[in-house]
């Protein structure tokens, strides 16, 4: 079952549902703690009754885990549906089909997971959104920012946009946000001098676009920063190679890997700009099919009774 400090009391297969129901409880030093903050908290009342828990499949075969859900009065949060080891406070799955369906989301489409674990589409959003607010208190995302990059990009319809932050160093995600103004990009500011004093002045090298909204506050925020130009957005490309005067071309030639060449050169033009009068056409070759022998009499015959 992949679960730790549980009592697993029975296992069942209902043929009703098709599924495989495991009736587990919690060990007794894993009793008796509130859901949220893992508090020891007394007893409050039985709450809404037993409860089940979608886990790992057992091949094509879904298990769900059952098991009592009272709720306990706790000191900080109040009446709270109590602590259990083998999944998050107000999830319907356990940490083993959380962590299954957070590693797919790395790995395929939102549409492959419902299909692979057959959740619906909001609870894949739901698991990602659990598994990393979990792994996310363990992990400073702007530790040892130098080399950043700002951009946004379109989602959905109607121009909706995202602000990212990508670190170059890395190459991972640093920081999203719904929005592409100024006041979204002082977000990302100031969380990172939020996590750090001083981190802001940190950032040697800032890569962007041509926005305005982009580039003042880059100036402001990191006035040290080295700002450059993005090379997958601007459109300044390199200067192009300047042509001689007696290499330049004329009407009717191109440039290539040979010599220019001129398309008059060619009667009626070249290519596309080929054309053909009607006093170029070709003329028609008047051709004559050959005559089975049974048709040629028949048509003898019919001639000579005319005359």
């Amino acid at each position: 079952m992949g679960v730790e400090n549980t009592v697993i009391e029975a296992i069942e297969f209902s043929e009703v549902e098709d599924i495989v129901i495991a009736h587990v409880r919690p060990r007794r030093a894993a009793r008796g703690r509130c859901g949220r903050c893992g508090t020891r908290a007394a007893w409050y009342d039985h709450g809404e009754g037993r409860r089940r828990w979608r886990s790992l499949d057992l091949g094509t075969v879904e298990v769900f885990l059952e098991a009592d859900a009272p709720r306990v009065n706790c000191p900080v949060h109040g009446p709270t549906v109590r602590h259990v080891p083998w999944a998050r406070h107000a999830a319907g799955h356990t940490f083993g089909l959380d962590q299954q369906v957070a590693w797919l989301a790395t790995q395929c489409s939102k549409s492959a997971i419902t299909q692979l674990m057959r959740i619906a589409w909001r609870t894949v959003g739901s698991i990602i959104a659990r598994v990393w607010a979990d792994t996310a208190e363990g992990i400073d995302a702007f530790a040892g920012l130098r080399r950043i990059g700002i951009d946004e990009i379109s989602y959905k319809r109607n121009h909706k946009y995202l602000t990212v932050v990508v670190d170059h160093d890395t190459g991972r995600l640093v920081w999203a946000k719904a929005g592409r103004d100024r006041a979204t990009l002082e977000e990302f500011f100031d969380a990172l001098e939020a996590s750090g004093e001083g981190r802001c002045a940190q950032i040697t090298h800032v890569t962007a676009d041509g926005a305005d909204w982009i580039a003042d506050v880059v100036r402001r925020r990191c006035p040290a920063a080295v700002r450059c130009a993005d090379p997958s957005t601007s459109s300044a490309g390199p200067p192009m190679p300047s042509t001689p005067c007696d290499e330049r071309l004329e009407p009717g030639q191109t440039r290539g890997p040979h010599p220019p060449r001129r398309l008059a050169e060619r009667p009626g033009g070249y290519g596309r700009n080929r054309t053909r009068s009607r006093s170029q056409a070709r003329p028609l070759r008047t051709v004559e099919e050959p005559r089975e022998p049974h048709r040629q009499a028949a048509d003898e015959a019919c001639v000579d009774r005319q005359d």
